[in-house]
């Protein structure tokens, strides 16, 4: 075999790896930007679409695989970057400068976890590498402050204009929780609501994000459906619990996003199963795969199957999440992976959408 075939054909298995986070192959996601011989060896650089930090060696080992399978065993050195790009939003809405994704996370319900998972994910694409910021859209009830650590805490507005976001954990945040007391009800109509957080979203200096995640109140009523109309989202994630009634209500959030054409990247299933603090011993209390059930009804992705752990409660209580706290625990694992097939998913979520985009063709006649 010629340099040149040996190379075509390292090329062409590379292109037909399926990456599992995406769910296609290399090639269709044009991901391999180059492949070169080197040394006794093959040298590839391949830009993945969402954010790759800790991803390196076990990408690299799945290449490795993919080519001995091939016949092919000399070694491979792989060069894998993020390749984060900004994505379609509703129509009628422009995307917000310097944020090149929002990410929603809703629930049908309270007390399902979201604010846990929306902060842990936040965390998470900024362990990977991405520049996150998390927006706390729970007027009434926002989170974020006591899990973020940062009670208390006042953001600035050097301009008199316009707030500087609080950082922790290397994400920018921002949350009515920062600018009211701690006990103080907020005891607003709804379009009190919607006006505060559009203010706290455009008004905020963000700076350059590759995400920014929508903490969104529970619910899908009056307050919930402006925000999703008002607020540039790229995707949306649905929480929910594995019993039967969580699961009614994500299925009209889901449905909240689908009637404003927001897609829903998919389904993540919280307090999947039960993980004793003495024993280690696991048990699925509120039933077992009920998300999985759900995203296979309306054919959208299982993003994650969450651990209900006491940790992670302390964690969050504590002002460090498990993404923060213990990010080489098995418990964050499910977390990071998460945040990944979310990232994934929108990339490829993105390119699907192309085809709803009509096409005007100028016939003569």
């Amino acid at each position: 075999m010629t340099p040149e075939e040996s190379l075509h054909t390292v090329r062409s298995t590379l292109d037909a790896y399926v990456d599992p986070y995406l769910g296609e192959p290399l090639g269709t996601a044009q991901a391999v930007r180059e492949v070169s011989a080197r040394g006794d060896g093959f040298a590839a650089r391949i830009a993945l679409g969402f954010p790759v930090g800790g991803y390196q060696a076990e990408f690299a080992a799945a290449l490795a695989g993919q080519l001995a399978a091939a016949g092919i065993t000399a070694p491979l050195t792989v060069e894998l970057e993020s390749d984060i790009r900004a994505h379609a939003v509703q129509r009628n809405l422009k995307p917000l400068v310097d944020i090149k994704n929002i990410v929603a996370v809703a629930s049908g319900k309270g007390g399902v976890g979201k604010s846990t998972v929306a902060v842990n994910l936040a965390l998470a694409w900024a362990a990977q590498g991405a520049r996150v910021g998390i927006l706390d859209a729970d007027i009434y009830g926002p989170s974020q402050p006591l899990m973020l650590g940062l009670t208390g805490q006042r953001p600035t507005s050097p301009d008199g204009k316009h707030l500087r976001p609080l950082m922790s954990h290397g994400v920018s945040a921002m949350s009515i929780g920062f600018l009211v007391d701690a006990e103080q009800p907020m005891v607003w109509r709804g379009p009190m609501v919607t006006q505060a957080l559009t203010q706290l979203l455009t008004e905020t200096e963000w700076g350059a994000l590759d995400y920014l995640v929508v903490d969104m109140p529970p619910g899908t009523g009056d307050i919930q459906l402006t925000l999703a109309q008002r607020v540039p989202v790229a995707g949306a994630v649905i929480v929910t619990t594995p019993q039967d009634i969580a699961l009614a209500d994500a299925r009209k959030g889901l449905k909240m996003f689908e009637k404003v054409a927001v897609p829903v990247l998919g389904i993540v299933e919280n307090m999947s199963i039960h993980v004793c603090s003495n024993c280690g011993h696991s048990e699925h209390i509120f039933g077992a795969g009920g998300g999985a059930r759900m995203a296979r009804e309306y054919s959208v992705r299982l993003l994650g199957e969450l651990p209900l752990d006491a940790h992670i409660r302390a964690e969050a209580d504590g002002g460090r999440p498990t993404v923060a706290a213990a990010p080489d625990s098995a418990r964050a694992r499910p977390y990071l992976e998460m945040a990944r097939r979310t990232a994934a998913a929108l990339a490829v979520r993105s390119r699907d959408r192309s085809s709803v985009f009509p096409k005007i063709v100028v016939e003569e006649t």
